[in-house]
């Protein structure tokens, strides 16, 4: 006499856990106060996705465009936000779409900073950078020498 077949176990717990999918790739949004070159190439070198305002808008219309209208674009495209103007936290306008659009931005807290040294920055936080943007958003995080701070909410 054969015995009667058992189901097969479920799995549970953090073995279940550990066939979720890995999250997409992240994608950079370099706002216009960056520039469109240095941080750009150097995270294009590096295997990244990066989109600018001249790339996604025309450099005319990138030059024209207000804030808000592309980081509601950037926010549902799901695109990862580097900027240098930490006072967008501070206009309503701005904060509203930050919101709405439920944006992930990281922002250089010093704006007088040469291109090589804002590189550098974001370069060196990018582990961190990438880290973070895997959590829920909104945020603003600043982007120090060795860390990350955050600035809004």
């Amino acid at each position: 006499m054969s015995q009667p077949e058992r189901p097969p176990e479920k799995r549970s717990g953090r073995a279940a856990r550990r066939t979720l999918r890995p999250a997409p790739p992240i994608e950079f949004f370099i706002d216009r106060s960056l520039g469109r070159k240095h941080l750009a190439q150097a995270l294009i070198e590096r295997g990244l996705t990066v989109h600018t305002m001249a790339s996604v808008y025309g450099e005319q219309a990138a030059q024209e465009l207000a804030d808000e209208d592309w980081l509601i674009d950037a926010g549902v495209q799901g695109w990862v936000v580097l900027l240098k103007d930490d006072q967008i936290r501070r206009r309503p306008a701005e904060r509203d779409a930050l919101m709405d659009a439920k944006v992930r931005a990281f922002c250089l807290t010093s704006a007088q900073l040469p291109a090589s040294e804002q590189t550098a920055r974001f370069l060196g936080n990018l582990g961190r950078i990438r880290r973070q943007a895997a959590k829920p958003r909104p945020y603003i995080y600043g982007i120090y020498v060795d860390h990350l701070r955050r600035l809004w909410p």
